[in-house]
């Protein structure tokens, strides 16, 4: 990629696995972001270790040898998942008009950050697009040859927004209340089985029954009617499936993910159309329960689903 310098923020989301966070570094480091931005929450009393655990991850950032801004916002105490998460980001774009993020066992290829950017400035000002995301969760089908597509689904292992999405966000999901009663979720999902899932998951996130941050984003952007931008091919592999991880711990077919890089010039398409089809294996394959998804065909192929999230 010579002739391309990166310009935009990075945000880097780091807890206790220093491991992790090296092996993410280094991408970072091969692509030396102007500005780094760094969220860390703290360790949990009650985990042995997980004092030293967490410095020795907020150590490899002392690792920084390019010319770069650092920014730090480091909690002395463990806010958890949700409102660690959700806080940090608020002080990024409360800093910054747009940045890339990656978590600390979201490994991007080195492409990742050049289709990110040049997508953060083609649909800046396009209040149509609130997410440009890394993943690809399709395993090799593509309804067209351009470079990317547009989905319902705002995948988080590795993603870029811009400052005006992120001021929709709201981490307590005051608008639940509103859409659940008058099962505006219908209006987005034709499918049954899907309304039913995403009831049931918004509302135990809104009780606070789920310590996460990422259900309200995707919240966020439906009620605003947000599209995201999906790579034609996947440009970020989740290493940290495992007992050490907050949510992903079991075996799944979306860990350590191979990429491929991203083919520059980007071919942009000349629509702003949600891809339905690419929407429906999404649903299937990775949010609806097991006993719906063994139920059905999904281009010929059954299976079980991994139930997959952050």
């Amino acid at each position: 990629m010579q002739g391309w310098d990166l310009k935009t923020p990075v945000v880097f989301i780091i807890f206790n696995r220093p491991e992790a966070t090296a092996t993410v570094f280094e991408e970072i480091r091969r692509a030396k972001p102007p500005k780094l931005m760094v969220i860390a929450d703290g360790p949990r009393p009650d985990r042995p270790g997980e004092v030293e655990k967490c410095a020795a991850a907020r150590a490899v950032i002392d690792r920084v040898d390019w010319p770069c801004e650092v920014f730090t916002n480091y909690s002395d105490v463990n806010l958890g998942c949700k409102h660690r998460v959700s806080s940090g980001l608020n002080w990024v774009f409360d800093v910054v008009e747009e940045a890339i993020i990656l978590e600390d066992d979201c490994v991007p290829h080195p492409t990742f950050f050049r289709f990110c950017e040049e997508l953060l400035e083609r649909y800046r000002d396009d209040k149509r697009v609130m997410v440009i995301s890394g993943n690809n969760f399709q395993f090799g089908r593509k309804r067209t040859g351009y470079s990317y597509y547009f989905s319902r689904y705002n995948h988080v292992w590795g993603w870029a927004s811009w400052r005006w999405a992120w001021r929709h966000y709201d981490v307590d999901m005051k608008l639940w209340p509103e859409i659940r009663d008058g099962k505006w979720l219908s209006d987005l999902h034709s499918d049954d089985d899907s309304v039913h899932y995403w009831t049931t998951v918004f509302e135990k996130v809104y009780r606070g029954e789920i310590d996460t941050w990422d259900y309200q984003w995707t919240f966020a952007c439906w009620v605003q009617s947000g599209l995201s931008i999906l790579p034609s091919v996947n440009l970020v592999s989740n290493i940290g499936f495992g007992h050490e991880a907050t949510h992903t711990k079991g075996e799944s077919r979306f860990a350590n993910m191979k990429t491929e890089a991203m083919n520059f010039p980007l071919a942009h398409s000349p629509l702003v159309v949600r891809d339905s089809i690419a929407d429906s294996f999404t649903e299937r394959n990775i949010f609806l329960p097991r006993t719906t998804f063994s139920l059905r065909v999904i281009n010929g192929i059954r299976g079980a689903v991994d139930m997959v999230r952050r």
